[in-house]
């Protein structure tokens, strides 16, 4: 091959086959993501890899969420950067959002390129984790209690969860109902207010998304599902304004890392009163 040619890389849809390589591609950057982890991305999501010759060397994902798709997940493995593959995959998923607004979660390192691609931030997620104390669950307002979620309460989940992220969560939650391992929701007046899910991911278990009206409803809900799993490793991802940073601290959660949400268009906004106090993953929103 001259000095003067590029080689030639193939860039395709991601499918089932790929989800071993793509995950050791997560696993060289020190990821905490299970290959599980993965495949609900890669079910949920339209994906893309560049492979060279016979070896996965980049991912992508693009995950449609009603007039809104989140992207995440864009990998180049270290020793194929600066080559414009990461660039090309952005521009695999943007072509994927067709009209729907792009979204994504950066690091702080990559907010100016991302800013350069047109995206805008308009706010910021806290990653927090570790072994939690369960904290005793905050009072509930009058009339309000606790409770075990079942099927028959899917379908007020997903709209809180529409009303929480502004997002069509139906796909994303579909999955995320296959897989999770506890489930409490806030009653009052006999309709669900509040909820919030915990799942096996990465490391140990996941809590998100906490859909809440207010913060107390939040810690309540957390503090419950904390003491389901009292020796696990708990990681949840919140919004830095949620006012839940220095209370997750004194759990045992601390602040480990901090992205920039940003969006290429107007982001999303809630509605009917509830509010998203933790997110589903960085990379769904």
């Amino acid at each position: 091959m001259s000095a003067l040619q590029q080689p030639a890389y193939v860039y395709r849809p991601m499918t089932a086959a790929d989800l071993p390589s793509a995950h050791a591609l997560s696993v060289q950057l020190k990821w905490p993501h299970r290959q599980d982890d993965w495949a609900m991305l890669q079910r949920v999501s339209d994906g893309f890899v560049v492979l060279d010759g016979e070896r996965l060397i980049g991912t992508a994902f693009a995950c449609p969420q009603g007039g809104f798709t989140t992207i995440g997940l864009v990998i180049v493995s270290d020793d194929y950067q600066g080559k414009g593959i990461g660039r090309k995959l952005m521009e695999l998923a943007l072509g994927a959002c067709q009209s729907r607004t792009p979204m994504l979660n950066a690091t702080l390192a990559g907010v100016p390129l991302y800013a350069s691609q047109g995206f805008v931030e308009f706010g910021r997620i806290q990653q927090h984790q570790g072994n939690a104390n369960a904290p005793t669950p905050a009072a509930l307002a009058d009339g309000e209690h606790c409770r075990v979620l079942n099927a028959a309460d899917q379908a007020r989940v997903l709209a809180l969860a529409n009303a929480g992220s502004g997002l069509d969560r139906k796909a994303v939650l579909a999955d995320l109902f296959e897989v999770v391992e506890h489930s409490v929701g806030i009653e009052r007046d006999g309709q669900l207010c509040a909820f919030a899910l915990l799942r096996p991911f990465g490391r140990g278990r996941c809590i998100g998304p906490v859909v809440a009206e207010n913060l107390e409803q939040a810690k309540h809900l957390i503090a419950v599902l904390l003491a389901q799993v009292p020796d696990a490793f708990v990681r949840i991802d919140i919004p830095a304004d949620s006012g839940l940073g220095e209370w997750l601290a004194s759990a045992g959660l601390k602040q480990v890392d901090t992205v920039a949400q940003m969006a290429k268009g107007t982001p999303p906004q809630t509605a009917n009163g509830v509010q998203q106090f933790a997110v589903v993953t960085q990379a769904i929103g």
